[in-house]
C-alpha cells in the first residue's frame, strides 16, 4: 500500500507540476495579445490552399507538374514582394490597417483562385495570394514587440510559433476530407476563415504602433527607412545568417520527400514522417521555451544551427520511416528554439517606429529561402546526389552557427570597447549577448 501511495503521490506531483509550468507559460501576456495569438489560429485553421495547390492542379485542372511548379513559384514571389512593402505600411499606415488589407485582400483572392480556370489567370490570382498572405506577418510580429514587454516577447512568439503550427496541422487534416466534395470549397472555406480574422482585427485588437508627436514625425520617417535597415550592418548579418539556415530547413518539402521516394519509400511514409515536426512542435513548443526564455539568445541561434545542419546531415544515413523520424526530430528541435528566439532578436534590434520594414526585412530572408532552396536541393540531388546534399546541409549548419558565433564576439568586442571608454569594466548579459547589438538608428519611442 505504501509503494502504490508513494506513486499516486508522485503522479499527483508531476499533474501538479505540469498544471503549474503551463499557467506560467501563459500567464503575464496582455488581453490584446491574446486577440491577436487567436486571429492567428483562426488563420491556420483555414489555411487549406496552400497545402493542396499542386494537388488541385494536376487532378482538379488536368496541368503537368512543371505548370504547378511554376504556379507554387509565383506564390512564392509573391511572398517575396510582399515581405518588404508590408513591413513599409505596418510602419506607415500601422499595424492594424496592414492587417486588415492583408487579411481582406487574402481573402479576396483565394475566393477568386478557386473560380479562375485560364492558365494565365490562375498564375496571376495565385501570385496575388502569395503576396496577400504573407503580407500580415511584419504587421503581427511588429505587434507582438509593441504590446509585449521586452522580457516576455520570446515567450510571446514561441505562443504565436505554437498557434500557427497547431492551426496548419488541424488545416491540413480537415483539408483531405474537404477536398474530397470538391476543390471550391477549400478555397472559399479559406476565404471565409480569412474573412473571420479581419473581423477579429477590426472589432478587437487597436492599433499598437507607438506615437510620434507632430514636430519629430518627419524627422522620425527620415531617420527609420528602408535605407537604414540596409545601413545596419548587424543586423542584415543576421538576416543573411537567417536565410543560409531557413534554405536547410525548406528542404524538408523538396529534397526530404525525393530522396525517401528515391530509397523506395512512398508518399504516404513521407507523410507518417513529416506530421513528427508538427506533432514534435505541438507537444514541445511550450516546454522549450520555458527553457530557452531567458537565455542568452545568440548561444541558442548557434545551438539551433547546428541541430538544424546535423538533423538534416544524418538523413544521409537514413533508409527506413523510423530513422527518418529521428533526424526530423532533431532538425524540429533547432526549429522550435530557433523561431521564436529569432523574431525575438530582430524586435530588439528594431528602432521602436522600425519595427515593421526591420520584420519585414527579416520575413523576406525565409521567403528567398522558400525559393531558392527548391531550386539548389533538386539541383544537387539531379547531379550530386542525396549524400551530398545532406552533407552540404550539415555544412551550412555548422557555417551559420559559425556565422553567429562571429556575430556576438564582435558585438561583445564593440560593447566592451565602448564600457572601457565609460570607464565601465563590462560583464553581465548585456555586455556578451546580442542584446548589445544596437541599431545604428535612434531608437524612437
Amino acid at each position: 500500500m505504501s509503494d502504490t501511495g508513494s506513486i499516486a503521490g508522485s503522479v499527483a506531483r508531476s499533474v501538479r507540476g505540469v498544471r503549474r509550468a503551463a499557467v506560467e507559460s501563459v500567464s503575464g501576456l496582455p488581453r490584446t495579445f491574446w486577440w491577436l495569438w487567436t486571429s492567428t489560429l483562426v488563420n491556420r485553421l483555414g489555411s487549406f490552399v496552400a497545402t493542396f495547390l499542386a494537388m488541385y492542379l494536376t487532378v482538379e485542372r488536368g496541368y503537368s507538374a512543371t505548370y504547378a511548379g511554376l504556379v507554387a513559384a509565383l506564390h512564392g514571389l509573391g511572398g517575396v514582394v510582399s515581405s518588404v512593402g508590408a513591413g513599409v505600411l505596418t510602419d506607415r499606415l500601422g499595424r492594424r490597417p496592414t492587417l486588415m488589407l492583408a487579411q481582406v485582400g487574402t481573402a479576396a483572392s483565394v475566393a477568386l483562385l478557386g473560380f479562375v480556370e485560364h492558365p494565365v489567370a490562375i498564375a496571376a490570382v495565385a501570385f496575388a495570394v502569395g503576396m496577400t498572405s504573407n503580407g500580415s506577418r511584419p504587421a503581427v510580429q511588429a505587434m507582438i514587440a509593441d504590446i509585449v514587454r521586452p522580457e516576455d516577447r520570446v515567450r510571446a512568439y514561441s505562443l504565436n510559433y505554437w498557434a500557427i503550427n497547431l492551426g496548419f496541422a488541424v488545416s491540413a487534416s480537415a483539408a483531405g476530407l474537404i477536398a474530397e466534395h470538391g476543390y471550391l470549397l477549400l478555397f472559399l472555406g479559406e476565404a471565409a476563415m480569412t474573412l473571420v480574422c479581419a473581423v477579429l482585427v477590426f472589432v478587437r485588437l487597436p492599433e499598437s504602433r507607438p506615437e510620434r508627436t507632430e514636430e519629430s514625425a518627419a524627422e522620425d520617417e527620415e531617420r527609420v527607412s528602408m535605407g537604414t535597415v540596409l545601413r545596419d550592418g548587424p543586423f542584415m548579418a543576421m538576416v543573411a545568417l537567417s536565410f543560409l539556415i531557413s534554405t536547410v530547413f525548406m528542404q524538408a518539402y523538396v529534397a526530404l520527400p525525393v530522396d525517401m521516394a528515391g530509397k523506395g519509400l512512398s508518399s504516404s511514409d513521407y507523410g507518417l514522417a513529416i506530421a513528427v515536426n508538427g506533432v514534435l512542435i505541438v507537444a514541445l513548443q511550450i516546454p522549450v521555451t520555458r527553457f530557452i526564455e531567458h537565455r542568452d539568445p545568440g548561444r541558442l541561434l548557434v545551438v539551433s544551427s547546428l541541430l538544424a545542419g546535423g538533423g538534416f546531415g544524418l538523413t544521409a544515413f537514413a533508409g527506413s520511416v523510423g530513422a527518418y523520424a529521428l533526424t526530423i526530430c532533431v532538425w524540429t528541435l533547432g526549429e522550435m528554439v530557433n523561431a521564436p528566439t529569432q523574431t525575438g532578436l530582430v524586435a530588439r534590434l528594431a528602432p521602436a517606429h522600425g519595427r515593421g520594414r526591420y520584420q519585414g526585412m527579416y520575413t523576406l530572408s525565409w521567403s528567398v529561402a522558400a525559393l531558392v532552396a527548391p531550386l539548389a536541393g533538386g539541383a544537387v540531388l539531379d547531379h550530386w546526389g542525396s549524400g551530398t546534399l545532406w552533407g552540404l546541409t550539415a555544412a551550412v549548419g555548422a557555417v551559420t552557427a559559425a556565422g553567429y558565433a562571429l556575430l556576438l564576439r564582435t558585438a561583445a568586442r564593440k560593447d566592451a570597447g565602448g564600457n572601457a571608454g565609460d570607464g565601465d569594466t563590462g560583464g553581465g548579459e548585456a555586455a556578451v549577448g546580442p542584446e548589445s547589438v544596437k541599431s545604428p538608428a535612434p531608437v524612437e519611442g
